[in-house]
């Protein structure tokens, strides 16, 4: 079954291995997830942060659970 979620913001830490998704799922819930990328390996991206079951009912929410999770993320947002 191909995957139904909507990625509505997906932030990189520099140097692009590793990323945060935060996604909009069909109940109109959201979700988010820390992901990592290795060179090396042609597989792509993979969780590293196992945090997609969590359900968020705003994107305000969303974003602020995933900013107390990764610890690089704030930073990341910030212009």
């Amino acid at each position: 079954m191909a995957h139904e979620n909507k990625v509505i913001r997906s932030v990189n830490l520099d140097g692009e291995y590793f990323c945060v998704d935060v996604f909009m799922r069909l109940d109109g819930t959201y979700g988010y997830d820390q992901f990592r990328r290795d060179p090396e390996d042609g597989r792509g991206w993979y969780s590293i942060g196992h945090n997609g079951d969590a359900v968020f009912s705003s994107y305000e929410a969303v974003l602020a659970a995933a900013q107390k999770a990764v610890h690089w993320l704030s930073d990341a947002l910030r212009p």
